[in-house]
């Protein structure tokens, strides 16, 4: 049935509105990586150093990861139509300063601002679809979701490169706002308050214990790329982040009202599912940072032809998506976890063996299989742990569970950089090898850097390995007898 219901009784156009949902999330979720190859042209319009046009990228994801946990009560005090409709005229807002900035300081301000709207599109998306689809239909449901969350920054690379490569870096951008404000218009007309409201006073003591503790974890394992793990501004700002996360995490569990539901790990199957969301993302998000960097810098390839070798990928995850969301409806979590988990981990096992030699096409193969199993474990996995969840809680297990990707995913990323660039220095050749035999030195450098990227993909296939066994702890489909009486 297309037909549905909001709050106030009134019946609206359900696939409308699920189309507005997802081409404004696609444009948000779009921006995580649209600049991941233009960093250089951008250093060069600025003036500015690798690590400080990096912020581009690290301060949207902190501004993200920090409103994530926010989004849960915003959703609960501020109507949906209303808020998806602000959100995205402020992503809008930023998105237009991005485009006009004449200095990186305005640059990185538009980019906070579109990542503050982030922060609230992409869980309010995942929130409103589980609440206007059955138990039994979520899989879809999510499964479309997926589509965009998952196609959308596996595009962000490729699209960059060929703008960068034929336009202006402000095109990055000027392609997307028009796409943008027509979801603005549209809201009006599709959107509908689906979500409960109720008035409740906001623990300011709260915000600011997540916004430091989350905002203090994510940028340290975001500086360990540059500074390494014993400097003390990556070392402390960790352990500040997860004292004060502790702390955040005893005054919720001790509140009357907590600004964010942590009893949803009560559930044994939501606490699951987000650890094994969690482990997938660090494996999915680790490799799709290192491998253009190996395709590049030991392939030879140029930005653009390394980010096109993971659209394959991304296109099987954009196709599949639907198709896994309609298989969970049927079979359930486990058997497409267990399963894409097997794939995921044999498709990841080959990277160990990587030559400079190794066929660009085999790559682009290797890593298409990869995503194929991923794109049976997230949605799948995501929607069966809320579905174990009553139903005045999905927001904020929508919210613990978009939180926990965000950190485990940084902190992924920043495991596997470091064990690339300290594996990669053990090995390298005595810099004076340079002047007496620059060949050998040009060699042992190649194999040194190889090895480091071996390492890399050593410490996925653990974090694979890992998953796949935690994935048979999943339970089988439940009758939707059962599930309807779990959200009652």
């Amino acid at each position: 049935m297309n037909e549905a219901v909001d709050i106030n009784g009134k019946s609206f156009n359900k696939i409308a509105m699920v189309i507005t949902l997802l081409a404004g999330t696609f444009c948000t979720v779009l921006n995580g990586t649209i600049l991941a190859t233009a960093f250089p042209t951008l250093m060069r319009a600025f003036n500015i150093s690798a690590s400080t046009v990096q912020w581009l990228t690290t301060g949207f994801m902190m501004v993200n990861g920090v409103m994530i946990p926010i989004s849960a009560w915003i959703s609960t005090r501020i109507n949906s139509k209303l808020l998806y409709i602000s959100a995205m005229s402020t992503f809008l807002v930023g998105t237009i300063i991005c485009y006009f900035a004449n200095s990186f300081g305005v640059l990185l301000g538009g980019r906070l601002i579109q990542g503050i709207a982030v922060g609230v599109t992409m869980p309010l998306m995942q929130t409103i679809m589980l609440s206007i689809f059955p138990p039994q239909k979520r899989g879809i449901a999510m499964g479309l979701g997926g589509l965009v969350i998952g196609l959308a920054p596996a595009i962000g690379p490729t699209l960059s490169g060929w703008v960068i490569d034929n336009w202006s870096w402000r095109d990055l951008f000027s392609i997307i706002i028009p796409i943008v404000f027509l979801v603005v218009i549209a809201s009006f007309f599709t959107m509908h308050s689906v979500l409960k409201t109720a008035k409740s006073s906001i623990d300011v003591i709260s915000i600011i214990e997540s916004t430091c503790g989350f905002g203090s974890l994510l940028y340290g394992f975001s500086s360990v790329g540059d500074n390494g793990w014993t400097s003390p501004s990556v070392y402390g700002t960790i352990i500040f982040g997860l004292v004060v996360i502790m702390i955040f995490c005893w005054r919720q569990l001790h509140l009357q009202k907590p600004f964010l539901q942590l009893r949803v790990f009560q559930s044994g199957e939501f606490s699951l599912s987000v650890v094994l969301s969690s482990v997938t993302n660090m494996a999915m998000m680790g490799i799709e940072m290192i491998l253009p960097l190996y395709l590049q810098m030991i392939k030879g390839l140029s930005a653009f032809h390394s980010g096109l070798a993971l659209l394959l990928g991304a296109l099987i995850t954009g196709i599949m998506s639907p198709v896994t969301g309609a298989a969970f409806d049927k079979y359930g979590a486990k058997r497409l976890a267990t399963t894409g988990m097997f794939f995921l981990t044999a498709g990841t096992i080959p990277f160990l063996f990587l030559t400079k030699d190794t066929s660009t096409l085999y790559i682009v193969v290797l890593y298409a299989f990869r995503m194929f199993g991923i794109s049976m474990v997230n949605m799948p996995v995501t929607t069966s742990g809320m579905n174990s969840l009553p139903f005045n809680l999905i927001s904020h297990g929508t919210a613990v569970n978009n939180t926990t990707r965000q950190v485990f995913t940084s902190m992924g990323t920043a495991i596997l950089i470091s064990v690339l660039t300290n594996i990669t220095n053990t090995l390298k050749p005595a810099s004076s090898l340079l002047k007496t035999a620059p060949i050998a030195y040009k060699n042992q450098m190649v194999n040194a850097t190889i090895m480091g990227y071996r390492a890399a993909f050593a410490v996925a296939v653990v974090l694979c390995l890992i998953t796949f066994a935690l994935s048979f702890l999943l339970k089988d489909k439940q009758h939707s007898a059962d599930i309807e009486q779990e959200v009652q």
